[in-house]
């Protein structure tokens, strides 16, 4: 003989638990006069055949068939008070869940413009808290037949949500400002991303209380690290193995700041991303603005073409000038380098 509950409640504080199925598996019995109890921060819902009959607060209610309408029409006319009825009680935590862990797995490619290359590579993390606004639809959409549902069974999908809304976000707002200024609005960008996500969360029966940023910042990850992610082909990793043997000179005992400074910490590999960006918006067939010509650089050129041609700044090249590390000729207050010594460079 089938089990008829007469009390259905769950005591547990779901601390973790966003939602708990009563009972685990299976449907239960229940009847006209049989008590919900659902306590504080709590909402059950009663589900049928997969569909929702109703929805109940804090507090001890008795099933009847004014406060489930649905129940005549899904039992039939001849439902009676001590006639049991299988359905399934959800109970859901209506409470904030908070402190919830965030991050970039991989960088994000930013614009920076008007710095070094013109593009970034930005990491960050953070915490944001979340709660359920429409318990029916979150069970409806999310939730299914599970016995129990925690924090954990949809982190990932709420991170996915929130690092697109981020992107999208640092891709609008660089249009207008460099990384540095970026850096600098943390709190505006949280919020930001927190508006940009509410019509999903809506869409599920959640609510994004609060979104924070703790860090961002240019990434640190090595040459080698982008190019086992998948992020570097290999003309890209050549290049960028040369600018961080120049960096490395420059960084010598007798010498100044590296000729990657400002570039490093992620900011190098913009340049071929950057050349790639460009070829796919002009079909490939003109040569990036400000690089050198098909014949190759001229023979002699000013620190300016020299950066242009290497895809560094300026003053990282009179940086490796003055430590030694490209050979110049100074000409009064100018100077002059030749092709031969940018090569040398390239191959020492």
């Amino acid at each position: 003989m089938a089990r008829i509950f007469d009390v259905v409640e769950h005591a547990d504080e779901m601390r973790d638990e966003i939602v708990h199925r009563f009972p685990e598996t299976g449907s239960g019995d229940f009847r006209i006069g049989s008590q919900v109890i659902v306590r504080e921060a709590q909402s059950a819902v009663f589900f049928r055949d997969g569909k929702a009959l109703d929805s109940f607060g804090p507090g001890r209610h008795t099933i009847t068939t004014a406060n489930i309408p649905l129940l005549i029409d899904l039992v039939g006319k001849a439902f009676g008070d001590r006639t049991p009825f299988t359905a399934e009680v959800y109970f859901v935590s209506m409470r904030e869940f908070a402190d919830e862990k965030w991050g970039t797995p991989q960088p994000i490619l930013v614009r920076n413009p008007g710095m070094g290359l013109g593009v970034a590579l930005l990491q960050g993390f953070g915490t944001y808290s979340f709660q359920i606004s429409d318990p029916q639809q979150f069970v409806t959409q999310i939730v299914g037949a599970t016995g129990a549902y925690a924090t954990r069974d949809i982190h990932s999908r709420l991170r996915s949500m929130l690092l697109s809304k981020l992107q999208d976000l640092l891709g609008e707002t660089t249009d207008a400002k460099n990384v540095a200024d970026l850096i600098g609005l943390v709190e505006e960008m949280g919020a930001g991303v927190r508006a940009k996500a509410q019509d999903d969360f809506k869409a599920i029966g959640m609510t994004l209380k609060s979104f924070y940023i703790e860090s961002l910042k240019p990434s640190d990850k090595s040459v080698e690290e982008l190019r086992a992610m998948g992020m570097l082909d290999m003309d890209t990793y050549t290049r960028l193995q040369a600018a961080d043997a120049m960096r490395d000179a420059a960084q010598n005992p007798a010498g100044g700041a590296g000729l990657t400074a400002g570039i490093g910490a992620g900011m190098g590999i913009g340049s071929a991303i950057q050349d790639a960006l460009r070829q796919t918006g002009e079909g490939g067939a003109d040569a990036p603005a400000g690089a050198p010509s098909a014949e190759g650089p001229p023979p002699v050129m000013t620190p300016s073409e020299a950066a242009a041609y290497l895809k560094v700044a300026e003053e990282d090249v009179i940086a490796a000038i003055k430590a030694g590390d490209i050979k110049a000729k100074k000409i009064g207050k100018a100077y002059r380098i030749s092709r031969e010594a940018i090569d040398d460079f390239l191959s020492g």
